[in-house]
């Protein structure tokens, strides 16, 4: 079975992805998403769970948040590293969410407005601060306030995960997503 299999850090990744994924899989792939219980889980038990994984035609995307950590970089060759370790690392890509999940979201403030129904947000969009989120310290909490409390991380993610854009450029990590994902879905596709 062709199959795309999402390792992710914790569940808000999850909502985002049973949302956004069935607007832009093909159709004949199918895709499991499995979440961890944080970013410590998932470097623990990667390892593990990719040799564990019983389908040659997978392919495999380890997505993680940045964080804190101060090379994104050096974070995605550790992730590389432990997917070659498992011995399938040719068929694994790893994306890093600069800094959190939640750019992503700040990306496309008409998804917000949408996916949470307040008024007003997508005009903000033009603010210099929105036009890269991938440089804000900490999405999150600049999502939580700029929604009024009102963005939760898993209800929220599913629900502007159905809005979002996959044509947005605003976010270079989540576009370098998108590209992971068809480029797996084109490898299942042609055979490789």
């Amino acid at each position: 079975m062709r199959e795309l299999v999402f390792l992710l850090e914790e569940l808000s990744a999850r909502a985002l992805l049973e949302s956004l994924l069935p607007r832009i899989i093909t159709e004949g792939i199918a895709y499991r998403l499995i979440p961890f219980e944080g970013k410590q889980d998932l470097e623990k038990q990667l390892v593990r769970r990719l040799r564990s994984y019983r389908n040659d035609q997978a392919r495999f995307i380890v997505l993680r948040d940045q964080d804190s950590h101060p090379d994104c970089v050096r974070l995605k060759q550790r992730l590389i590293d432990l997917c070659q370790t498992s011995g399938i690392g040719d068929k694994c890509l790893v994306r890093i969410a600069c800094t959190e999940l939640e750019s992503f979201y700040l990306a496309d403030l008409q998804a917000v407005e949408q996916a949470l129904d307040i008024n007003g947000l997508a005009v903000k969009q033009q603010s210099r601060k929105f036009r890269e989120p991938d440089r804000l310290g900490s999405p999150s909490r600049e999502l939580k306030t700029l929604t009024r409390q009102r963005y939760d991380k898993v209800a929220g993610s599913r629900a502007i995960g159905r809005y979002l854009q996959v044509e947005n450029e605003r976010s270079p990590s989540f576009r370098n997503l998108l590209a992971a994902i068809r480029r797996l879905e084109n490898e299942l596709l042609i055979g490789l």
